[in-house]
């Protein structure tokens, strides 16, 4: 390994290539960490009465879903402002963990109906996630193709979706399916964004931050791939 690499970080692109496939070990190890965290914290949210209550804390009023939206968006914040810090390991690990667990907080509701309502269909979604993961991960490291020009795309979106979403709340509408497919459509240009990403655009010590990155796009097409397979059973 290149000395250099080892002690002043480079950015992934011009870096050697057994740090380049170190950094990117190092990433999907901690993708699947935060995964297997996010199935640990849900699992067990939804094996005791704290499910119910705080499904039912979080649609307890017309705004509520709002406010709790809006707080995730703050903790995601502060998550990725800790997982980008340069200065601190420490810090970056309390960005992913507390990324990981706000995600799961806010995955209870929608999991829960699921698994009381729709038998299986958690599984059915998370395999569906997992094959689609795989298959543009493969895209990405086969074409070596930089995926970035899709972010001023995807952050126009991002604002358009949100304002549908709040929109949606505020007015009382239902988004259906078609919503649902375009947020998945969504979330695969996230994930070939951030992989490209993994293999360019990150600095060989911010494996901890793409990891988080990677997670949050992943975690938004298991969201609306399981979103739509109930629409559809319904």
């Amino acid at each position: 390994m290149n000395t250099q690499d080892q002690t002043y970080p480079t950015m992934v692109s011009s870096a050697s290539p057994e740090t380049r496939a170190s950094f990117i070990r190092q990433t999907y190890s901690h993708l699947a960490g935060a995964i297997l965290v996010f199935v640990g914290i849900t699992g067990f949210i939804l094996s005791t009465p704290l499910a119910a209550q705080l499904t039912q804390l979080m649609f307890s009023g017309k705004y509520s879903w709002l406010i709790v939206m809006g707080m995730f968006m703050g903790v995601s914040m502060l998550a990725n402002k800790w997982a980008f810090s340069g200065t601190s390991l420490g810090k970056q690990y309390a960005g992913l963990a507390l990324y990981t667990v706000a995600e799961a907080i806010i995955f209870v509701p929608i999991l829960m109906i699921a698994q009381l309502q729709y038998p299986g269909i958690i599984a059915q979604a998370g395999l569906m996630t997992g094959l689609m993961l795989a298959g543009l991960t493969t895209i990405v490291f086969l074409t070596r193709k930089d995926f970035n020009f899709l972010t001023p795309i995807l952050t126009i979106a991002g604002f358009v979706a949100l304002g549908v979403i709040v929109f949606s709340i505020v007015i009382g509408f239902d988004l259906g399916l078609l919503f649902s497919a375009l947020m998945i459509l969504f979330a695969t240009g996230a994930i070939l964004r951030d992989t490209s990403n993994v293999m360019l655009h990150y600095r060989t010590d911010q494996y901890v931050a793409a990891s988080l990155s990677l997670f949050a796009s992943v975690a938004l097409l298991f969201w609306y791939i399981l979103n739509l397979l109930m629409r559809l059973r319904d």
